[in-house]
C-alpha cells in the first residue's frame, strides 16, 4: 500500500537498502490510549483502521505495510496499553508480540507514540520498555497542540537522559512520521548488531537487594531460556504478574516456589513498616525516575491556552452528579431521536425501491413458486435488511462523533459505579446503549463492542446480558401489541419494556457474576481525553466501517433466513384430499358472489364468507407445512404463556431474525406480508381474535424482548466468547428466562384484566 513516506528523498546512512537480510523488517508501535498512534499507523501504511477517543477500542493487533525508498516495512499496531503487566487484554496482547516465545518473531524495534502534552504518563511505558531491553524511540506526537498550549520540549536533552532517540511529530498531517520510522530501523539494527542493555532503576532500599537476589537466581538457572532480561523477570515478580507467574510454573516449577518465598518475604516487610505493597512501590519509583528525567525538559508558558484545563471545566458540569446524568440521557435521546427522525426519510425511499422492484417482478412472472421464492424470499429479505441501513449508519455517524470527541468515555466513567454493584464494568455501558439501551440499537455491534472491556469475565457478563436489550428489530413487535391493546398508555407500555430491559440485564449479570462467571472485578482505570472536535473524514471512516461491517456480517445472513422462512411456511404444500373441502367452499362463495348483482346489499356479506374460506385454505395450509407442524406441536409447552401455534411460528421465525416476527404473523394468521409500521390489518385480526388480550400481548413482548437472540447476533457472540457452549448457554438459558417471565406475566396480566 501507499503512504506518506513512499516518496522519501534521502534514506541517511543506510542509503536506498534498508531491509534486513533475513527479509521484511517489523516495527512495533505502541502507546498510551488516545496518543495518535494508530493514526500515524494510518498515515504511514494507508490502512483505514478504527480510531476511536476512548481506551480500549484497538484490542487486536493490526498490520499493514509502509514503504520507505521502495522497500517494505511491516508495521505493528499494537492496542494502546498503561504498561507490560499483564493485567488487561490490551497488555497482554502488547507483551505477546514485544516479548513472543520465540525470540525470532520480536520486532527489530519499537516506536513509542506519546501524546506531548502528557508526556510524564506516557514514559510510564517506555520505561518498562526500556527495562525490556528492546531498542525504542520516543515519537512525541500532537506537537502542534503542545505548542498552542505553550509547552516546549527540550527533544535533545530529552534524549540524553533516557539515552534513546527522541523525535517530535504530529501524526494527523503525518509531519514527522518519515524521520520516526528511519530513526526505530536504524535504532534496532544497531541494537542487533552492538546490543541493547535493559534500563536499570533503582526501586529503594527494601527492594534493590531482594532483586539483585533473584536476578542472579534467575540468571544463573537461565530461567525461561533468556526469553527476558533477569531483573525484569525479578521485578514482574514483585509486580504479582499472573502472566509471568504463570510462565515460571510450567518452565521452572522448583524455582517458582523459591521466588515466591523471596516475594512473601519483602512484601510482608512492606506491610509491616510502610503499609504497602511491593507494586506500589515500584509504581511510586518508576514515576519518581521519570518526573527527574522530565524536569527542565518541559516548560510551559505562564500565560499560555490550557486546552486541559478548558476540558476540566467542562467535565465539572458534564460529569457532576446532577448535571450529567441528565445530559448524558439528554445525548442519549437525541441521538436516537435523529436516527428515527432523519432516517425515516431515506428508509421510506429504500422500501418504496424494493417495494416497486417486488410490484414489477410480480407483473412479470406468473404465479407459482419461482415468482414467490424471488419476491418473497429474496426481494422483501433483502428490503427487510436494507432498509435499516440509513438508520444504522446515522446511528454510527452520531456514535462515532461521541467517541472521538471524547465524549463516549464520559459516558462509562458516569455508569461505572451503578455497574460495579452488578458486577459489570464501566466499559460495559457502551455494548448496552449499541445493543438498544436507548431502544433502536442491534445487538450484533453491540457484542462486537464488547472487545473494549479488559476482563475476560466482565465482557463475558457484558456479552450474555446485552441481548435484553430492545433492539430495532424488536420494535416493530413493541409498537404492534401496544397500539392493539395498550392504546391508552402505548408510550408508557415502550417505556416499561425498555426498562424491564436494563432491569433484566443488571440482574443476571449479577447473579452469573455470584456463580459461573464468578472473577474478580477489574478497576475502572480510564484516560478522559481532552475534548476534540472531530474530522470530518475521521468521523465519515469510521461509519462506512461499521455500516460495511453490518452489510457484511448481517445482510447475506438475513437474507438466507429469509429464504429459509419462505421454504419452511411454502412445504410440503397441502395435498389434494386435504384441500378438497376448501376449495369447495371458495367455489361454492365464488359462484355466490358473481350471481349477485353488482350492487346488491349482500355482496358484501358475500365477499366476506369468500374472504374467510380463503383465509381457512391458507391457514390450513400453513399448518401442514414444516414450520406449522413445529408449531402445533410446541404449542401445549407455550400455552401456559398464552400462545398458540400461530405465535409460535412467528417467535421461531424470530430466533433466525426479529425483523421476521411481524411478517411472519401476518402470514401465520393469512394475512399475507404485513408492514411492520404500518401493520393495520394485523392489528384488526388480533384484536378480534379471542386469543389474543392484554394479558398474552404483554406476555409476547416480554418474551420477544428477553428470549434468544437472533443467529447473527449468536454468531458474532460466538466469536467473542470463543465457544459455541456460550452460545447454546445463551439460546437456553435466555429462552428459558423469558418463558418464566412471559407465563408469569400473563397469569398477573389475568387476575388484573381477566
Amino acid at each position: 500500500m501507499g503512504c506518506s513516506v513512499c516518496n522519501e528523498q534521502h534514506a541517511g546512512a543506510e542509503g536506498t537498502r534498508i531491509a534486513d537480510s533475513e527479509g521484511v523488517i517489523s516495527i512495533a508501535l505502541v502507546g498510551n490510549p488516545n496518543c495518535g498512534k494508530t493514526t500515524a499507523f494510518n498515515m504511514l501504511t494507508g490502512a483505514r483502521q478504527h480510531v476511536g477517543n476512548y481506551p480500549g477500542v484497538t484490542v487486536d493487533r493490526k498490520e499493514g505495510t509502509a514503504l520507505l525508498n521502495g522497500t517494505p516495512v511491516r508495521l505493528i499496531d499494537l492496542p494502546g496499553a498503561y504498561s507490560l503487566t499483564a493485567f488487561s487484554q490490551e497488555e497482554v496482547v502488547v507483551r505477546q508480540v514485544l516479548a513472543p516465545a520465540d525470540k525470532a518473531e520480536r520486532p527489530l524495534a519499537v516506536c513509542d507514540v506519546a501524546e506531548a502534552c502528557a508526556l510524564e504518563r506516557s514514559l510510564y511505558l517506555t520505561v518498562q520498555i526500556m527495562e525490556l531491553g528492546l531498542p525504542v524511540v520516543l515519537v512525541c506526537n500532537m506537537m502542534d497542540e503542545a505548542r498552542k498550549a505553550g509547552v516546549q520540549i527540550n527533544l535533545k536533552e530529552l534524549s540524553a537522559r533516557l539515552g534513546i532517540p527522541v523525535v517530535e511529530a504530529v501524526a494527523r498531517t503525518g509531519e514527522g512520521l518519515q524521520g520516526a520510522l528511519r530513526q526505530t530501523i536504524q535504532a534496532g539494527r544497531t541494537a542487533r548488531k552492538a546490543g541493547s542493555a535493559p534500563l536499570i532503576i533503582s526501586y529503594g532500599p527494601d527492594l534493590d537487594p531482594v532483586l539483585g537476589i533473584m536476578s542472579a537466581f534467575i540468571e544463573e538457572r537461565s530461567i525461561l531460556g533468556g526469553r527476558y532480561p533477569a531483573r525484569w523477570i525479578a521485578l514482574k515478580v514483585l509486580e504479582h504478574d499472573a502472566r509471568i507467574l504463570e510462565e515460571l510454573r510450567t518452565d521452572s516449577p522448583e524455582a517458582v516456589a523459591w521466588l515466591e518465598e523471596q516475594y512473601e518475604k519483602v512484601a510482608a516487610h512492606l506491610k509491616e513498616t510502610h503499609e504497602v505493597a511491593p507494586d506500589a512501590i515500584i509504581a511510586d519509583y518508576r514515576y519518581g525516575f521519570i518526573r527527574g528525567v522530565v524536569r527542565g525538559v518541559v516548560k510551559k508558558e505562564a500565560n499560555s491556552q490550557d486546552r486541559l484545563a478548558m476540558t476540566d471545566r467542562i467535565d465539572k458540569v458534564l460529569t457532576s452528579t446532577l448535571i450529567g446524568p441528565l445530559f448524558m440521557l439528554a445525548v442519549m435521546y437525541l441521538m436516537f431521536y435523529v436516527t428515527f427522525e432523519v432516517g425515516a426519510y431515506p428508509q421510506g425511499w429504500v422500501e418504496n425501491a424494493f417495494g416497486w422492484l417486488g410490484d414489477t417482478v410480480t407483473e412479470s412472472l406468473p404465479d407459482g413458486l419461482l415468482r414467490s421464492l424471488i419476491v418473497s424470499g429474496l426481494i422483501d429479505g433483502l428490503g427487510g435488511v436494507l432498509s435499516f441501513v440509513p438508520l444504522i449508519a446515522i446511528m454510527f455517524l452520531m456514535i462515532a462523533f461521541l467517541e472521538d470527541s471524547g465524549y463516549m468515555a464520559r459516558i462509562a466513567y458516569m455508569l461505572d459505579r451503578v455497574f460495579r454493584v452488578f458486577g459489570l464494568h464501566g466499559a460495559s455501558v457502551m455494548p448496552y446503549i449499541i445493543s438498544g439501551g436507548i431502544a433502536g440499537g442491534c445487538a450484533i455491534p453491540g457484542a462486537m463492542a464488547t472487545r473494549t472491556l479488559h476482563s475476560p469475565k466482565e465482557k463475558l457478563a457484558t456479552l450474555l446480558t446485552l441481548p435484553y436489550m430492545a433492539c430495532g428489530a424488536k420494535l416493530p413487535v413493541f409498537l404492534l401489541l401496544a397500539g392493539v391493546f395498550f392504546p391508552e398508555n402505548a408510550a408508557g407500555v415502550m417505556f416499561g419494556l425498555l426498562l424491564a430491559g436494563w432491569a433484566s440485564a443488571l440482574i443476571i449479570a449479577r447473579i452469573l457474576r455470584g456463580t459461573i462467571i464468578r472473577g474478580q472485578a477489574t478497576p475502572f482505570i480510564m484516560e478522559l481525553p481532552p475534548y476534540r472536535l472531530p474530522s470530518l473524514r475521521s468521523v465519515l471512516i469510521h461509519c462506512w466501517e461499521r455500516t460495511f461491517m453490518y452489510l457484511r456480517k448481517a445482510g447475506t445472513v438475513l437474507v438466507a433466513v429469509s429464504i429459509l422462512i419462505w421454504a419452511s411456511m411454502t412445504f410440503p404444500g397441502l395435498d389434494e384430499e386435504r384441500a378438497a373441502p376448501f376449495e369447495q367452499a371458495i367455489a361454492a362463495a365464488e359462484a355466490q358472489l358473481e350471481q349477485a348483482p353488482e350492487n346488491a346489499p349482500e355482496r358484501e356479506k358475500l365477499e366476506a364468507a369468500l374472504a374467510e374460506a380463503q383465509n381457512a385454505l391458507a391457514a390450513e395450509e400453513l399448518r401442514n407445512t414444516v414450520a406449522g407442524r413445529i408449531g402445533t406441536a410446541i404449542e401445549p409447552l407455550t400455552r401456559p404463556a398464552g400462545f398458540d401455534w400461530r405465535t409460535d411460528i412467528a417467535l421461531l421465525g424470530g430466533i433466525a431474525a426479529k425483523e421476521a416476527i411481524v411478517s411472519t404473523l401476518g402470514t401465520a394468521y393469512s394475512l399475507g406480508e404485513e408492514d411492520p409500521e404500518e401493520a393495520t390489518g394485523l392489528a384488526e385480526r388480533l384484536a378480534s381474535d379471542p386469543g389474543w388480550s392484554k394479558a398474552v400481548a404483554l406476555a409476547m413482548m416480554l418474551f420477544v424482548l428477553l428470549y434468544s437472540p437472533c443467529f447473527v447476533a449468536l454468531v458474532v457472540i460466538r466469536q467473542e466468547a470463543g465457544s459455541w457452549g456460550w452460545v447454546a448457554f445463551t439460546i437456553v438459558f435466555n429462552t428459558v428466562f423469558a418463558y418464566g417471565v412471559a407465563v408469569a406475566a400473563h397469569r398477573i396480566g389475568l387476575m388484573i384484566w381477566g
